[in-house]
């Protein structure tokens, strides 16, 4: 699988440079994807734009490693601005599954998605601790 890796603090960043996600891909995307979670990244952003086709046998790898994300709390977004991918992702019926036009939104949807869980963490803090004025 040809790609390029960019690590931030909050996700990495994956440019695949391949037309086609099939064949051996997905499996070498796999591999890649686990070592990034043993690393502490539950945010993975795919720039796809280079894909023009996505094969059969790379939907359940999709599918997995944005369970994986999710059960993380973090994403798996996956860029492209192609309709044929788009399409047939979308009737893939991968639960959840974020598609983006532009890098630049899926890093924004990541820091959204990290507010949102600070948000939610804080909400359960404050009820841990919190009774009502009653008690």
């Amino acid at each position: 699988m040809n790609y390029a890796i960019e690590k931030n603090e909050q996700y990495a960043l994956v440019t695949l440079n391949e037309p086609v996600f099939g064949g051996d891909v997905p499996a070498t995307f796999e591999t890649l994807s686990r070592n990034l979670f043993r690393e502490g990244y539950s945010n993975i952003i795919v720039d796809f734009n280079p894909v023009q086709n996505v094969e059969t046998e790379g939907v359940p790898t999709i599918r997995k490693i944005n369970r994986q994300c999710s059960n993380e709390s973090g994403l798996l977004i996956l860029v492209t601005k192609s309709e044929d991918v788009i399409g047939f992702l979308d009737s893939s019926k991968i639960q959840d599954l974020t598609i983006l036009p532009t890098v630049e939104e899926a890093i924004d949807a990541v820091f959204m998605n990290e507010l949102e869980n600070d948000f939610r963490s804080e909400d359960d803090d404050s009820y841990e601790f919190g009774g009502s004025a009653e008690d």
